[in-house]
């Protein structure tokens, strides 16, 4: 039965049936249109039965695992070609080219929502709310379910894997019965052959893969979609098993579509991205969603040859030419991963080339590993991953610092990116590889996105999506942004919660990584520029005391975000485990819901990165740092390239120090304390003290008082232009300036001249985004007029984290305040990321 679910408010159903068929491999063939604003084309899966169901109908099917293991490997001298009765045996594009003619030369078929379901020629076929469907004669078909949302989806077929040229090898020496060699069978089983195929052999299989992706069709398939799936049977046939294992579907995107977003660039030119929307990619193509779904994925993307396609592959892809105009661009991957971590990313953009002065800096410096010798005996382990091509078995790939990178931008912005983002990405990337050692991905590309992306960053499996905020005010922002996304290759990509409503995972790592990365970049980036001239140092090599300085402080503004975003959420938004002992279970069919996770509002709370990053802090404190760390690099290596629980990483940390169990540390306490219950954590709730005792607090704490009492000159003085005694104001870092925002946000009243003040003493426009967004707070509450426009220009240009400025330009009634707030929402609405726009919207009207 197809949940019947509020697609903006509820929980996300992951629909496709996994325990019955699982995908290996994806097959995409697109063309892209931006004057329509579609993605047209096919895609093709590969698929194995699934696990549940070869267990659970090995007996009754007279096992039908164990008939496939044992022919696996032999086979007939001859591939089996079946006719084809109904469509001619021509490759896959042509087919689609006629298809496409077809389609538009005919009457429109299609229903209100654009999909071509051939439902009408099914005798008896269910509606979507079934989950099975029962023919005239009262048996019962198999229904293959995927998760698909905002598509059109115009045809599905069988693909006759059997007529491509040489498949006949990967069945040549099976001892085939009289059932295997029955055409459906035989198809079957040389999918198995392939999917299944040794990592040593991948060059081979991605070439069956296209051959067998433009193979001729065998017989169209029955399908049907729902709000969020789409289903196909075969007539007559009752069991994955006997499901065909290798099917071609055509299809169509929407403009309106929520998995990828059309706008333009900081240039003014078009361009289309996936932007890491709440329902992923089930509207940018039909799927396994939920991330058992581990499966490898190639595709060719066709485009306007002004266009440069970027994707989430492990190959710099080389654009070909086609025809005159139009470009094809070719990706792949090899290491299986959720089809939500598919990225893509057409756009006009420019290529920031690096300067030869910046590549030796960067290949002389000195990147010392702290690896111990238990470190070396875990890469002589096998790795307990599904077999596919390891950097980690990689002998040349362990010991690679810096993988290859480039940098992406629309034109507008390429000086900015030269002089930080190019400068700072090979410092971040040995800062991550001293840390946790071998990059489990080969290569990185990162983007600037356009300024409707809701995020400062996004980290997909070889590239990284950069928002335009973290460019402006220096290195710091950027830096520690790119820190922590290059955290989520290990933590979050290569690890991956099986769980998703275990967010904590991936985004309470990047946190608490992010700090360890930069201060070590930070080093690096010392070193570098040492090698350049002295005099180019900005800033001073950082001391051990320094380090933990810059820490915790840091530590001390997260727990004041906490402790805001805990008095003003919904309190079961603000657990990190909230299935609690049924974490990871999923139904029969393998179907489940990620809990709150189609709430607009949440892709803005802060919760899990927060109170994950508190529970390794507190961790790593009872460890030490560097038993902590070394910890880490077990878990990296033990669990890479799977998908986790909260639990198979607290059990091995806890294996490494025994000695806690004694003073009550223990896996229930963790879950008790932190995993499972809302607000902000008990043995937290002292650790705010602590920080303010610390330096750079301290040095805040000073200035603070400094503003308030110059405030309360400039009051007293009233209008008079009286001489005042000249206040120096030390300089601060970037977190103390936020830190000092913070706490003059929390006096009652601040004069307009004070406000004056303050911006002329610390260039306030200026600075990064953190800093700007107190600025514009304190711009907001105290109505200073000369300050609206460093507000407009916020909500326009950091649209990443102006939507609660919206709700603060409301709250104080001000008619002016409210007329900047509709102005801008209505310049940037038809742009802005629909849960931005949904949020606001609700704050506004």
């Amino acid at each position: 039965m197809e949940m019947q679910l509020d697609p903006m408010t509820d929980d996300l159903p992951l629909m496709a049936n996994t325990s019955h068929m699982l995908v290996k491999h994806y097959t995409l063939d697109l063309d892209v249109d931006f004057e329509s604003q579609i993605i047209e084309g096919i895609i093709v899966f590969f698929f194995e039965t699934g696990n549940r169901y070869r267990k659970t109908s090995s007996t009754s099917e007279e096992g039908c695992q164990s008939q496939l293991d044992e022919t696996c490997g032999t086979g007939v001298s001859e591939p089996y070609h079946i006719p084809v009765t109904n469509l001619s045996a021509h490759s896959s594009k042509t087919e689609y080219n006629d298809f496409a003619v077809c389609v538009k030369g005919e009457k429109d078929t299609s229903d209100k929502n654009g999909n071509h379901s051939n439902r009408e020629q099914a005798s008896g076929i269910s509606s979507s709310k079934n989950c099975c469907d029962i023919e005239n004669h009262g048996s019962t078909d198999f229904l293959l379910v995927l998760d698909c949302c905002d598509l059109s989806v115009l045809k599905v077929e069988e693909v006759d894997v059997a007529a491509v040229t040489g498949i006949e090898k990967f069945t040549r020496s099976a001892k085939l019965t009289d059932a295997a060699k029955e055409p459906g069978n035989l198809r079957n089983q040389i999918v198995h052959e392939l999917v299944t195929l040794p990592a040593d052999r991948w060059k081979e299989q991605l070439y069956y893969y296209t051959c067998c992706s433009q193979a001729p069709g065998c017989g169209e398939l029955l399908f049907t979609t729902g709000t969020w799936s789409l289903e196909i049977r075969k007539s007559g046939i009752h069991s994955p098993k006997d499901f065909p294992h290798a099917i071609r579907i055509w299809y169509k995107t929407k403009p309106e579509g929520r998995s990828i977003t059309w706008t333009t660039d900081q240039s003014g030119r078009p361009c289309v991205y996936t932007m890491g929307s709440p329902i992923n990619n089930r509207a940018l193509f039909p799927c396994q969603e939920p991330p058992i779904a581990l499966s490898t994925w190639q595709a060719t993307v066709r485009a306007a040859a002004h266009f440069v396609v970027l994707m989430s592959g492990e190959n710099s892809a080389e654009p070909v030419q086609l025809q005159e105009g139009i470009l094809s661009w070719y990706y792949y991957v090899t290491m299986p991963m959720p089809a939500s971590t598919f990225t893509i990313a057409i756009g006009c953009w420019l290529e920031v080339k690096q300067q030869h002065l910046t590549a030796e800096v960067q290949t002389n410096s000195d990147f010392s590993l702290p690896f111990s010798q238990a470190d070396l005996r875990w890469h002589e382990e096998r790795c307990g991953h599904m077999d596919y091509p390891c950097r980690f078995q990689n002998s040349a790939a362990r010991l690679q610092a810096v993988i290859p990178y480039r940098v992406f931008t629309p034109w507008c912005l390429m000086e900015s990116c030269k002089e930080l983002v190019l400068q700072l990405i090979p410092q971040c990337l040995s800062a991550a590889y001293t840390t946790l050692g071998t990059h489990p991905f080969s290569r990185l590309d990162v983007l600037i996105v356009p300024s409707n992306f809701s995020s400062l960053g996004m980290a997909s499996p070889h590239i990284i999506f950069l928002s335009q905020s973290v460019l402006p005010g220096g290195r710091h922002l950027c830096g520690a942004r790119l820190c922590h996304e290059i955290a989520h290759a290990w933590f979050g990509l290569a690890i991956g919660a099986r769980d998703w409503t275990e967010e904590w995972i991936s985004e309470g790592f990047a946190t608490y990584l992010e700090d360890i990365f930069w201060a070590r970049a930070q080093q690096y980036l010392c070193q570098a520029l040492m090698l350049l001239s002295p005099r180019l140092i900005e800033e001073h090599h950082l001391s051990y005391e320094e380090e933990k300085g810059q820490q915790e402080l840091k530590a001390l503004l997260r727990w004041r975000r906490l402790r805001d975003e805990v008095q003003n959420s919904e309190e079961e938004l603000q657990v990190l485990r909230p299935n609690k002992e049924n974490t990871g279970e999923v139904s029969e069919s393998g179907a489940s819901v990620v809990k709150h996770g189609l709430k607009a509002e949440k892709i803005f709370m802060q919760v899990h990165y927060l109170k994950g990053y508190f529970l390794l802090q507190s961790l790593a404190r009872t460890m030490g740092e560097a038993s902590y760390l070394a910890s880490l690099r077990k878990f990296v290596h033990k669990f890479h390239g799977q998908l986790v629980l909260s639990q198979d990483f607290l059990y091995m940390l806890l294996e490494d120090i025994p000695e806690q169990k004694e003073s009550g540390l223990t896996i229930e306490s963790i879950f008790q304390n932190w995993l499972d219950t809302s607000g902000i954590p008990k043995p937290l709730l002292e650790e705010g003290e602590t920080w303010k005792e610390c330096q750079l607090v301290q040095q805040v704490s000073g200035e603070v008082t400094k503003w308030i009492q110059t405030n309360q000159r400039i009051r007293k003085s009233g209008k008079k232009k009286r001489k005042q005694d000249e206040v120096v104001f030390e300089k601060l870092l970037p977190d103390q300036l936020v830190l000092l925002l913070e706490s003059l946000l929390e006096e009652k009243t601040l004069c307009p001249r004070t406000l004056q003040c303050l911006e002329e003493t610390y260039k306030l426009h200026e600075q990064d985004a953190e800093v700007r967004h107190r600025w514009c707070e304190l711009v907001v509450k105290h109505k200073y007029g000369p300050g609206y426009g460093d507000v407009e220009k916020f909500l326009r240009e950091d649209q990443a984290m102006g939507v609660y400025l919206y709700g603060e330009l409301m709250v104080n009634e001000d008619a002016k305040q409210q007329e900047l707030a509709y102005k801008c929402f209505a310049a940037t609405r038809e742009h802005m990321d629909v849960s931005s726009a949904k949020v606001v919207a609700e704050m506004l009207f």
